[in-house]
C-alpha cells in the first residue's frame, strides 16, 4: 500500500508511526514546516528523498493509493481533493473534517465521483469505553439508553467535542435532530496559531425519538472526561482519562415499577477499562477503511460538523433549539477552527 502523510504535528506523527508499523510504503510526507519535516526525519529514520513542503507535487508524482490527511482543518477539503485526483483510492482524514458544510459536501463528493473511500478519525466505535457501554446499555438489565451526559475539562467544541457528537450518534444508532449551545464568552489562544479559535461551552442534542445529550465543557473546567449514560433501570459512569467504569441497576424484581420509585434495591459493579488512547483506535479506523467495513465515512464527519455549526448558530440567538429537519444550516459559512 503506497501511502502519503499530509501534516506533521503530533497527530501526523502517530499516523506516521502507524504508517510503518502496517507495513505501508511510505512515498512521502509533506509539511509546510522544515522543522516538523526533520523531526520526523530523524524520529523515524527516513531519507531526505521522502520530505515534501508541497502536496500537491508529492501526490502528481508518487500517486499515493492511500492518503491520510493530518493538517489543520481548513486544508482538509482542498488536500482531500487533490489526493483523489492524483488517483487516491482510500484518504483518511483528521476532525473536524473541514471548516464549512460546502467543504464537507464537497470532500463526498469527490470521493464518490473517483470511487475512492474516505473516512474521518472518528474513533468511538472502536473503543472498549464506547463499545462496553452500549453493550450493557442495551441488556434486560439496563433497559435501553435514555441519555447522556459528558462534563469535561475545556477540551475544545471542534477538537473535542465532535468526537462526542458522533459517540451520542453512535450510542443511540440515531443522528441528532436538535442541537441547542451556550458557548463561553472567553476565547482562549489556540496552540495551533493565533487565526484559529475553539470555544468552549455547553451542548444539547437530541434524536427523534427523544434520546438526550448533554455536554458541558465550559471554558471554566480544568480537568478530566466523566460520561453519564442513564437507562431506564440504571446508570453507567465513566472516567475515561482514570479508565474505570461503574454500573449500577435496579435488581430483577424490581424492573416492572415506575421509574418514579427511583430508589429500589441495587446492585453495583465496577470495572476497569483502558484509558483513552489515540493510536490503537486510529488503527482500527485505518484498517476498517482499507477493508470497507464499518468505518467513519464522510457522511459520518459531515453530521458532527452540522452539529456543531448548529452549536454556533444556536449560541448566536441566545440558545434557542436549531432543529437540523427544518433549519437551513448555512453551507458556505467557514469558521476558524484548527
Amino acid at each position: 500500500m503506497r501511502c502519503a502523510i499530509v501534516g506533521m504535528g503530533r497527530m501526523g506523527l502517530r499516523h506516521l508511526r502507524i504508517a510503518r508499523e502496517e507495513g505501508f510504503d511510505i512515498v512521502g510526507i509533506v509539511d509546510r514546516r522544515r522543522t516538523a519535516l526533520e523531526e520526523a526525519k530523524q524520529a523515524f529514520s527516513l531519507s531526505d528523498d521522502l520530505l515534501h513542503e508541497d502536496a500537491a507535487s508529492l501526490f502528481e508524482a508518487q500517486h499515493p493509493e492511500l492518503a491520510v490527511i493530518a493538517t489543520t482543518a481548513p486544508a482538509h477539503c482542498d488536500l482531500t481533493l487533490l489526493a483523489v485526483r492524483a488517483g487516491a483510492k482510500a484518504v483518511l482524514c483528521e476532525k473536524p473534517m473541514a471548516v464549512s458544510l460546502a467543504q464537507c459536501d464537497r470532500m463526498v463528493e469527490a470521493c464518490e465521483c473517483a470511487g475512492a473511500r474516505l473516512a474521518v478519525n472518528h474513533q468511538m466505535r472502536f473503543m472498549e469505553q464506547y463499545v462496553r457501554p452500549k453493550a450493557i446499555l442495551q441488556s434486560e438489565a439496563l433497559g435501553g439508553l435514555s441519555s447522556v451526559t459528558v462534563v469535561a475539562g475545556n477540551f475544545g467544541l471542534s477538537m473535542n467535542g465532535t468526537h462526542y457528537f458522533e459517540m451520542f450518534r453512535y450510542m443511540t444508532d440515531e443522528p441528532p435532530v436538535q442541537v441547542a449551545a451556550w458557548l463561553s464568552p472567553e476565547k482562549l489562544a489556540n496552540p495551533r496559531g493565533p487565526e484559529f479559535e475553539d470555544r468552549a461551552g455547553a451542548v444539547r442534542l437530541a434524536t427523534q425519538s427523544g434520546k438526550r445529550f448533554y455536554l458541558d465543557a465550559d471554558a471554566a473546567h480544568g480537568h478530566g472526561v466523566s460520561v453519564i449514560y442513564a437507562a431506564r433501570f440504571g446508570r453507567v459512569t465513566i472516567d475515561e482519562l482514570a479508565g474505570t467504569m461503574q454500573v449500577v441497576a435496579r435488581e430483577e424484581q424490581y424492573r416492572s415499577l415506575p421509574t418514579s420509585r427511583y430508589g429500589m434495591p441495587w446492585r453495583e459493579e465496577s470495572f476497569r477499562i483502558a484509558p483513552a488512547d489515540v493510536i490503537e483506535p486510529t488503527r482500527s479506523v485505518l484498517r476498517a477503511l482499507l477493508d470497507g467495513t464499518d468505518f467513519p465515512d464522510g457522511k459520518v464527519g459531515r453530521k458532527a460538523v452540522e452539529v456543531l455549526a448548529a452549536a454556533y448558530a444556536s449560541d448566536e440567538s441566545g440558545g434557542r433549539t436549531i432543529d437540523l429537519r427544518n433549519a437551513a444550516t448555512a453551507r458556505d459559512r467557514v469558521f476558524p477552527w484548527a
